[in-house]
């Protein structure tokens, strides 16, 4: 047993198919397929299963999947021990959905960069689901996501609330929904509305909103940096949590522009997720102390909302 062997099979789960793992590994799809058979011959169970559309990981691998990710660590543990300084500086992995990056992400990671010379961050714009089950397999360290009233991370994952917030209406400064004090649900339906891609949190809380009686003229897109973008441009109006456009470039430039939805009580929470477990990683930890330390800070005209640390 290799330990390639272990790290491609994590691959494949994180990805879906051999065919992206392959591509992410910059292994040919062969050399990955013939990997994993001699990994299956060795232990005598299909960890994949195999059909003319692709293949996946098998029930059998998803049950195995944990002692791999151990398996992994562990190797990680014992080359930081032994000195290896490649693998004391490892890459620290970080998945977010976008909202909040900017104001928050960045400046905790450009911190932390000064804190750790020689650190190799990864910041992957994700799903939340996407980032549930990186951060479940291993192949992600932390995690940023919102969470709508009532919502809970998964029983394996710890979350950390950093700021709450509420769905704000984001509009041109120059729209006349601008002169108001507030927006409601059914000034929205008469406008073109920017609704995030099912998916995302604020998919769903745009069809809580409206309930049956969408707007007439319905745009989506991938995540909140686009949807601001399609605002600034005239495109249509979208609701997004108030902390992820609050200190935006687009604000600051005064091109958008924000005003609550009238009679919503809706809170946003960001919170930072990672797996439940004895040992969390010092990389892991300061990264998560910085996030918390910035989430303290008052944002660009308004002062922050944090909350204080919980478990899921």
């Amino acid at each position: 047993m290799r330990i390639e062997q272990l790290e491609y099979l994590a691959a494949v789960t994180r990805c879906g198919s051999l065919r992206r793992a392959s591509e992410q590994l910059h292994v040919s799809q062969p050399a990955v397929s013939e990997a994993i058979r001699k990994l299956e011959a060795e232990l005598g169970v299909a960890l994949l299963d195999r059909h003319r559309s692709g293949a996946r990981i098998s029930a059998a691998g998803r049950e195995l999947l944990q002692p791999i990710v151990d398996v992994l660590e562990s190797v990680e543990r014992l080359k930081a021990a032994a000195g290896d300084q490649l693998a004391a500086r490892r890459l620290l992995r970080i998945g977010t959905v976008n909202a909040g990056t900017a104001s928050l992400v960045l400046p905790a990671v450009r911190a932390f960069q000064a804190a750790h010379g020689g650190a190799a961050i990864e910041v992957r714009n994700l799903q939340q689901d996407e980032i549930h089950a990186a951060l479940l397999d291993g192949t992600m360290d932390l995690g940023l996501v919102n969470l709508l009233d009532g919502d809970d991370a998964p029983p394996d994952l710890e979350a950390t609330p950093l700021i709450a917030g509420r769905p704000a209406v984001v509009l041109p400064a120059g729209h006349p929904l601008a002169a108001r004090a507030e927006v409601t649900a059914d000034d929205l339906r008469a406008e073109r509305f920017v609704a995030m891609r099912a998916g995302y949190l604020m998919h769903r809380f745009a069809h809580r909103l409206f309930g049956s009686h969408l707007p007439t003229e319905w745009h989506s897109t991938d995540g909140a940096e686009m949807g601001k973008m399609m605002v600034a441009e005239g495109i249509g109006l979208t609701v997004l949590p108030d902390y992820s456009v609050h200190g935006d470039p687009l604000e600051r430039a005064g091109l958008i522009v924000t005003r609550p939805l009238a009679g919503d009580t809706t809170v946003v929470t960001m919170a930072a997720l990672h797996r439940r477990r004895a040992r969390v990683p010092a990389a892991v930890r300061d990264l998560l102390a910085l996030l918390r330390e910035r989430a303290c800070e008052p944002l660009q005209g308004r002062p922050a909302e944090p909350l204080p640390a919980r478990s899921a």
